[in-house]
């Protein structure tokens, strides 16, 4: 988030961080805000701010997040935790589809990373061909267990290569991921999905504004990545499916860089998405199952940046154009 502050058009005028008893008094290198000293979080103190974002867990978000908010002298809280996205009351935004809905609100949610990813592709194509169904299958990185998850990956490999172990141990992962891809991010729900397949079902739902009962099947896959997750898109469509407009769509369409050139074997992968603040897509091809009503294609996302802190730092830019808060803000 502050990398993302760092180079949003947001006027901040003050920055502050906040932390645990842990971290508080420690200084943090802010970039262009200066050296930043993390207090002590603190309600009434966060509460001083004109937008707050809650990078923390669920449970924290829940106890804290609408105390920061309410009333007229309240924080805009984005919160990055699942806590709120389901809440019919509160705003879950990916700003390039639905940040109008943000005016008014004080606390905004942001989406499970690999919904945002896939939906900066799948708004263009509602929008031209109006999505009748959506199948997608993940690929997602280490990352997304955090860097314990990135350091098992690591050293598991390291593990294996050096032939100190034939299979590399598990503790964050269901089972090893060096060498290996495993179908299974999240708990399992009494109808087979994962969590994580259900989020992108729910998410998808609520901010593309589509029926409860609208069919989004997913299948999320864990995959020996550092960074960056993948995605193959299926999608039905109620209207006949061209192409060279779907291309054209992609390639005006804010946060998206098309990368479709396979003569030249040009394509989107991790290596080349990764650290970026566009997600990639390519692949676009007529699907041979829906066929004149289908279109495939493959997306990656830093699933840090999109998926995270800049899909919230874009929240802010938002409602800081809309008027929900002031030019110059506080954070």
């Amino acid at each position: 988030i502050l990398s993302c502050l760092n180079k949003s058009s947001l006027d901040v005028s003050s920055l502050r961080i906040f932390g645990s008893e842990r971290s508080a008094g420690t200084k943090r290198d802010a970039g262009k805000f200066g050296e930043v000293e993390v207090e002590l979080f603190d309600v009434a103190k966060a509460r001083e701010c004109d937008v707050v974002f809650l990078a923390v867990s669920g449970s924290f978000s829940l106890e804290h997040a609408k105390a920061l908010s309410e009333g007229d002298d309240g924080a805009i809280v984005i919160d990055n935790s699942s806590a709120f996205r389901y809440d019919k009351d509160i705003p879950l935004v990916v700003p390039e589809i639905n940040g109008e809905c943000t005016k008014g609100s004080k606390l905004i949610a942001n989406p499970n990373c690999t919904t945002a990813i896939g939906l900066m592709a799948l708004w263009p194509l509602h929008k031209l061909f109006k999505l009748k169904s959506v199948i997608m299958s993940t690929y997602q990185a280490a990352s997304g267990a955090g860097q314990p998850g990135m350091d098992e990956l690591q050293e598991g490999t390291r593990a294996v290569l050096s032939g100190e172990r034939d299979v590399a141990e598990n503790k964050i992962f269901a089972h090893p991921l060096p060498f290996n891809v495993i179908p299974h991010i999240d708990k399992f729900q009494e109808n087979g999905y994962t969590k994580e397949e259900m989020k992108v079902t729910w998410e998808c739902r609520k901010i593309c504004g589509l029926a409860d009962d609208f069919p989004v099947s997913c299948t999320a896959v864990r995959i020996p990545t550092y960074r960056a997750h993948s995605e193959t898109i299926i999608v039905q469509t109620e209207e006949d499916v061209d192409i060279d407009a779907a291309r054209k769509a992609f390639e005006e369409a804010p946060g998206i860089k098309l990368v479709d050139d396979i003569s030249q074997e040009k394509y989107p992968m991790p290596l080349t998405a990764t650290g970026q603040y566009d997600v990639e897509v390519g692949r676009l091809r007529k699907s041979l199952v829906f066929g004149d009503k289908g279109i495939e294609f493959f997306v990656v996302g830093d699933q840090l940046l999109r998926g995270a802190a800049l899909n919230a730092v874009l929240i802010a830019e938002v409602m800081a154009a809309n008027g929900s808060i002031k030019a110059q803000v506080e954070a």
